[in-house]
């Protein structure tokens, strides 16, 4: 399964955050906190080969107002690119 969506910044280096090991929640919780860190418009990566985390990390920005800039599976395990939303 290897889903991309838009990526406009492509080459843009972001900070990242390795959850891998981690099932679910913590890869969201642990997102949520790391995203706390940033101001809104900036971005986080996300690596985590849990089995849930691509629909976890979809329903995390989708209620919380995050725009999950890109999605990809790599190898075993799962990329994302998070933008914070407005709080």
């Amino acid at each position: 399964m290897k889903q991309t969506s838009k990526q406009p910044n492509q080459g843009r280096v972001y900070p990242h955050f390795d959850y891998r090991g981690l099932k679910c929640p913590l890869p969201v919780l642990k997102a949520r906190r790391a995203l706390s860190a940033y101001q809104t418009g900036e971005g986080i990566r996300i690596l985590a080969d849990d089995p849930a985390a691509p629909l976890d990390m979809t329903h995390f920005c989708d209620t919380e107002g995050h725009q999950l800039e890109a999605f990809d599976e790599v190898e075993s395990y799962f990329s994302f690119t998070i933008i914070k939303g407005a709080s």
